[in-house]
C-alpha cells in the first residue's frame, strides 16, 4: 500500500494533473473514476499504472481485478493518499495514467467542429461529449485553446476522448484539413451571417465555435465562407459556447436524417 505522498507515483499523478506541460513531456494524463478507466480499457488505450482505495463497491473492485489480469501494475493507497493525488473534492476510489495516443484523423471528414482559442475546460468537455454522441468525425481544436487532456475536460468529456479523434493544430493545418476533405466551414456568431436552420448542412461541413470572451480569431473568420447565428427571441447577447455548438451539431444531425 502507498502510504507517502512523496511515492514518485502520487507525484507525478499531481504533475499530470496540474501542469500540461508535465501531460506533453510524459505523453500521458490522469483519468479519475470507474467509468472513466472502464472507458480506457474498452477503447484499448494504454494504461501505465493505477492507484485504488479500499472503498471501492463490486463493480470497482471488478475493474481493479481486470486491469491486475491484463498486467496492469496496480496499487492500494490510503484515502489520504488518493485525496492528494486527485483533482477532484471527491475521489472516485480508482485513478490511473493513461499513455497518450495521436489518433490519426479519418481518410474522409464530412462532419468536423473546430473550436477557436476556447479557454473554459468545461465548455470544451461538453462539447466534446456532445460532439461524439452526434456523431462528429474529429474535432480540431487551435493553438490558443484550453488543454483537451486536462483533468476538468476530462471529466466534463465523459470518455469522448476515446471514441473521438481530437488534435491541437496550427490554423494553417486546419486550413489544409478544411481544403483536403472540401469542407465549407461556418463561423458561428450572436447575430450575424444566416439563421442556422436556412443553411444547407448536407454537404460536408465544418462548425466553427470561438471562445466566449475574445470571440472568433482572425483565422478563424478568414476560413469560413458564411456566418451563422441561432436567433435568441427572448434577447440576450449570446448564448453559452457549448450550448451553442450543440444546436448546431443538431441542426446537421436532423438535416442529414432528412436525406
Amino acid at each position: 500500500m502507498i502510504t507517502s505522498k512523496d511515492n514518485s507515483k502520487i507525484k507525478l499523478a499531481r504533475a499530470l494533473q496540474a501542469d500540461s506541460k508535465t501531460r506533453r513531456a510524459e505523453g500521458a494524463f490522469v483519468v479519475e473514476g470507474i467509468r472513466l478507466v472502464e472507458e480506457a480499457l474498452i477503447s484499448k488505450w494504454e494504461i501505465t499504472w493505477a492507484v485504488y482505495t479500499d472503498e471501492l463497491g463490486e463493480r470497482g473492485r471488478v475493474l481493479i481485478q481486470d486491469m491486475i489480469d491484463r498486467g496492469i501494475s496496480v496499487e492500494q493507497v490510503t484515502s489520504r493518499i488518493m485525496h492528494s493525488a486527485s483533482d477532484t473534492q471527491t475521489p472516485q476510489g480508482v485513478l490511473a495514467v493513461v499513455q497518450n495516443r495521436s489518433t490519426p484523423l479519418p481518410s474522409k471528414l464530412d462532419f468536423v467542429l473546430i473550436v477557436d482559442e476556447l479557454r473554459d475546460p468545461g465548455n470544451l468537455g461538453t462539447m466534446l461529449r456532445t460532439a461524439s454522441a452526434a456523431g462528429v468525425g474529429a474535432v480540431l481544436l487551435s493553438a490558443g485553446s484550453v488543454d483537451p487532456f486536462s483533468p476538468k475536460v476530462l471529466r466534463s468529456a465523459m470518455g469522448a476522448h476515446f471514441r473521438l479523434p481530437i488534435d491541437t493544430l496550427a490554423w494553417d493545418q486546419i486550413r489544409m484539413e478544411i481544403s483536403k476533405h472540401g469542407l465549407a466551414a461556418y463561423l458561428a456568431t450572436a447575430d450575424a451571417g444566416q439563421p442556422y436552420t436556412q443553411l444547407d448542412f448536407h454537404r460536408p461541413t465544418a462548425l466553427i465555435i470561438g471562445g466566449e470572451a475574445a470571440g472568433a480569431s482572425i483565422q478563424a473568420q478568414q476560413v469560413a465562407i458564411d456566418r451563422v447565428y441561432i436567433p435568441m427571441p427572448g434577447g440576450g447577447e449570446s448564448l453559452n459556447a457549448a450550448v451553442a455548438a450543440a444546436i448546431l451539431m443538431y441542426e446537421v444531425v436532423r438535416q442529414r436524417k432528412l436525406q
